[in-house]
């Protein structure tokens, strides 16, 4: 195996064992909580946003406006986000995230990570350094990639 056949290959596993073990805690909280992907998904897009509307969130989310808002009624319901008319077009409803919203991103996220934690006390101190440093390397390289914008997630 040539060192980029094998580079390429320990990435990936590594890749997909992180990529496992995120979405496992993820999933595991949205159950608990009893929310669906999407629930969470709408979550997360308004916490990077001031507020957003139906259409947008439909959009975003690839389903029709009726669906949408049928999920945004759930969230609405649980407290998770709120209405607030449009100051500019007052037929136009402006959503955004509550506080229990905002706590509920924060703790899918902290599920999500939970992982690490176990890795890390299985990790010595050395260890922990030199994957630091690689994982800096990493996150370096990355950043000079053309990324497309966070707008277009």
């Amino acid at each position: 195996m040539s060192p980029q056949d094998l580079f390429y290959s320990m990435f990936h596993e590594w890749m997909e064992i992180s990529m496992h073990r995120s979405m496992r805690g993820y999933m595991h909280y949205a159950r608990e909580k009893g929310l669906s992907r999407s629930m969470i998904g709408t979550l997360f897009h308004l916490s990077h946003r001031d507020h957003a509307g139906v259409t947008h969130l439909g959009e975003h989310l690839g389903v029709s406006s009726a669906a949408a808002s049928q999920m945004l009624e759930h969230l609405v319901e649980e407290g998770l986000i709120q209405r607030t008319e449009d100051p500019e077009d007052r037929r136009m409803k402006k959503l955004s995230l509550t506080e229990k919203g905002y706590q509920v991103v924060k703790e899918s996220v902290s599920a999500r990570l939970g992982w690490l934690d176990e890795l890390s006390a299985n990790l010595s101190e050395e260890e922990k350094n030199q994957i630091s440093k690689v994982i800096n390397l990493i996150i370096e390289k990355s950043r000079e990639l053309d990324l497309p914008d966070k707008g277009e997630c």
